[in-house]
């Protein structure tokens, strides 16, 4: 059996590298020069770092123009692309190897964990364009999430507040506050239980000077 082929493209159809090329790396010679000193010299630093150096990789992230708590901890596998377009809360956890790729705005609330291989893809291609234009749409991950395990969560999606994703799901439409979620297309199945306040520790306590020294 043979397909039908398909209709020839158009010129206004034809695919427009430089398009994406703008998406990615920026419009103009500014962002373009941050873009490449973050690929060849920002991130290689970040993962090198040692383990428990949270304040050296937040002040090179904000020095790339993230906004970024300075409790905020993110752990030197995590893979970020355009940290410009990154706002973390307090004492927020990004695990290993998640890969947070911020070609949209990503905004990540207070107390979320976003565990090891997660995936937060903040942009598509048009599939219905023969161009493939990539279009950057913004994630919100709401305050006192938790992203499992290798989730993956798709551009445009907003999590509310209190919501629990299990592990290996994903996630391409928004999800309600308070509820336990998951799937292959992950719906709300039944609300979080409750649960004990998250109480930072106090001003003196040894978390706090650590990161007042780190940050």
């Amino acid at each position: 059996m043979t397909g039908t082929p398909g209709p020839a493209a158009s010129p206004q159809d034809a695919t427009d590298p430089a398009h994406s090329v703008a998406q990615v790396f920026g419009r103009t010679p500014r962002e373009r020069a941050v873009a490449l000193l973050w690929n060849l010299l920002g991130q290689p630093l970040f993962r090198v770092t040692f383990h428990n150096w949270y304040g050296v990789r937040n002040r090179l992230l904000r020095a790339f123009g993230a906004t970024l708590h300075p409790t905020t901890r993110i752990r030197p596998s995590a893979r970020i692309t355009n940290p410009w377009n990154l706002r973390v809360g307090a004492h927020t956890a990004i695990g290993d190897h998640a890969i947070l790729f911020c070609i949209g705005p990503v905004t990540i609330g207070d107390r979320c964990t976003v565990s090891q291989y997660s995936h937060l893809c903040a942009a598509t291609h048009d599939y219905t364009s023969r161009a493939m234009t990539l279009s950057a749409r913004p994630i919100v991950i709401s305050d006192d999430v938790w992203i499992a395990a290798d989730v993956f969560v798709g551009p445009g999606v907003t999590i509310g507040r209190d919501t629990v994703v299990g592990a290996r799901s994903t996630v391409m439409h928004d999800l309600p506050p308070g509820m336990i979620c998951a799937g292959d297309d992950a719906r709300a199945g039944r609300p979080r239980a409750a649960h004990t306040p998250f109480v930072p520790a106090g001003p003196g306590s040894a978390a706090e000077q650590r990161d007042a020294t780190n940050g």
